[in-house]
């Protein structure tokens, strides 16, 4: 990184927090500062965009592509289906009720406890995720650049809590219409950049082309298992349930479009972000591709995280990783050959299909050669991530983009995470300023006090956010360990809010009842699903659906067995 390169990115940072601060200056009530006041659509609507799409959605999404190609995007065709659930039949019900949290409706629809429970569901769930928030980009950047993992969690963490303890749900939104441009502008770049570097004869046609042959334009898939996470039916049913439970129940997103104006200025802000998160999310997974067929012509490291191929160097396993580094090399230098040939011969606008299968073992032989390396990695130090696809990106961006562009695309994560992380911990300190310490509060407090007392749980809250960001480790992907742990609670949470709105004759203690049962047996499936080997039960998609439908169906259980129990006198 040049100067020019740190300056674009700490005046990007230092520009966000004192723009969020000095645009919420001044004494606000506690209405102003839980629910933001009165936003227009577009404000709503790029609030509820910058808060889903954190750091993870630019690190790890490229990374996904690269690896996998771009059938994630069927992950979000549920997000259309449920926003327009959310628009007609959420919305209007925390419009009227003027809550400011979610789960206050579920007080006024059953009892406290069921309100309680839900509430500590979700600060479970959401703490944890403000973490990962924190930790994806930190761990990344902490490798590529050599910074000291424990300083960035916390630099984050502390930029984050500036401005959001100043100012409340105000400062978030206003300052994610500012982290959404530098965040788009910043991906825009990359992807003109990464076409542009491509050779010369290779049009944006061709790579796409041979983004296809490697099997990486494969969008949708109609074949149904349940046991594959990303098919056009987990999408449209499972995916369906977690964005309705995300957007619908999920305080952090519910918090962005309470502060909407009106309730038109609400559903128009909510439909805004469901018509564009798809194409924004097959944009960003384009740019993947683009990037995976740009180091069909470059060179890549054995493993992209720097920090696994230094440990293993330094370890007694290193001849056999330098053995396996020079394979690396001579299997990219007969690629890189013969894909020029591929591309030389569709730049005349022919196919060759020998060289397409002479690519395709090629690239088997490459992963096979990384297959080993991580097994390698793994022996010399456990403790470091091994699956390399969130460095895939920001490999690039350190080693192809020119001076300059570094800085903004660096300022575009760190953009995304300080957006994300702040929804999350403003959601967190109303919703235990709300829904706990006001509700079982004994004593009467003035609009002051509770204000006061909602920036010390939001600076609660982002201390905890920055430990827990210290000691979590990645999963198999940064982006699908943020959807596993909302997995385990939204289908559960999901249910309790659709009983409340559409299954009148249940009442408070069969749906707390049947909540507690159904997260029990779906947090098991979970564990043993993910940790226990030799047991495959349900993908984390399919966890959303079977949480509602559980919590359902042992709410009208529980509330039967009641109604026959009870001595109905008046049958007569």
């Amino acid at each position: 990184m040049g100067t020019i390169d740190w300056f674009i990115l700490a005046s990007t940072l230092v520009f966000i927090v004192f723009y969020g601060v000095y645009k919420t200056r001044g004494k606000q009530s506690s209405e102003q500062y839980l629910k933001g006041g009165d936003a227009r659509w577009w404000t709503v609507g790029l609030s509820v965009m910058a808060t889903q799409a954190s750091a993870i959605t630019f690190l790890s999404t490229p990374g996904q592509a690269y690896t996998e190609g771009m059938e994630f995007v069927q992950f979000y065709f549920g997000l259309p289906i449920a926003v327009v659930i959310i628009c007609i039949s959420f919305i209007p019900v925390y419009h009227k009720l003027k809550v400011y949290t979610a789960y206050e409706f579920l007080e006024n629809r059953f009892n406290v406890q069921t309100r309680s429970l839900a509430s500590i569901l979700f600060l479970i769930q959401r703490g944890l995720a403000a973490g990962i928030t924190i930790y994806a980009p930190a761990i990344i950047l902490s490798s590529v650049l050599g910074w000291e993992l424990k300083y960035l969690n916390i630099l984050i963490g502390i930029l984050v809590i500036i401005y959001t303890v100043s100012g409340g749900t105000k400062a978030v939104n206003v300052t994610q219409k500012q982290q959404m441009i530098v965040i788009m502008a910043g991906m825009i770049t990359a992807f003109v950049l990464i076409v542009t570097a491509l050779p010369e004869n290779v049009t944006f046609d061709n790579a796409l082309q041979m983004a296809g042959d490697a099997d990486k334009m494969k969008i949708l898939d109609f074949g149904f298992s349940y046991q594959d996470r990303y098919n056009v039916w987990s999408a449209l049913f499972g995916a369906t349930f977690l964005m309705l439970s995300y957007f619908g129940t999920d305080q952090s997103q519910v918090q962005r479009y309470l502060s909407g104006k009106s309730v038109k200025q609400m559903r128009i802000g909510l439909l805004f972000n469901g018509l564009l998160k798809v194409p924004m999310q097959f944009f960003i997974l384009l740019v993947g591709v683009m990037v995976f067929v740009f180091y069909q012509f470059n060179a890549t490291p054995l493993n992209f995280n720097p920090a696994g191929e230094q440990a293993v160097l330094e370890s007694e396993y290193k001849q056999e990783y330098i053995k396996l580094q020079n394979n690396h090399k001579s299997i990219l230098e007969e690629k890189q050959q013969t894909q020029k040939q591929y591309a030389a011969i569709l730049a005349d606008g022919y196919e060759n299909d020998n060289l397409k299968v002479e690519l395709n073992r090629l690239r088997a032989e490459e992963e096979y050669n990384r297959s080993k390396a991580r097994i390698l990695i793994e022996k010399a130090d456990e403790g470091i991530e091994t699956n390399d696809k969130d460095f895939v990106f920001i490999h690039f961006i350190l080693n192809h983009l020119p001076k300059g562009l570094i800085g903004l695309l660096l300022a575009v994560i760190l953009s995304a995470a300080m957006s994300s992380t702040a929804s999350e911990l403003n959601a967190l300190s109303s919703t235990t300023a709300v829904d706990i310490y006001k509700r079982f509060s004994k004593t009467e407090r003035d609009d002051d006090h509770y204000v006061r007392m909602s920036k010390w749980f939001t600076l609660a809250w982002g201390i905890a956010a920055i430990g827990f960001a210290s000691v979590v480790s990645l999963f198999d992907n940064l982006i699908q360990l943020v959807n596993f742990i909302g997995s385990i609670f939204y289908g559960t949470i999901l249910g309790i809010f659709l009983v409340a709105l559409y299954i009148k004759h249940i009442k408070g203690k069969a749906i707390f009842i049947a909540a507690c049962l159904s997260q029990v047996i779906v947090a098991t499936c979970a564990i043993l699903h993910e940790f226990v080997p030799g047991i495959e039960i349900l993908p984390f998609l399919w966890l959303n659906p079977l949480g509602a439908i559980l919590t359902i169906v042992f709410a009208f259980l529980i509330q039967l067995g009641d109604y026959n129990n009870e001595p109905h006198l008046n049958r007569i």
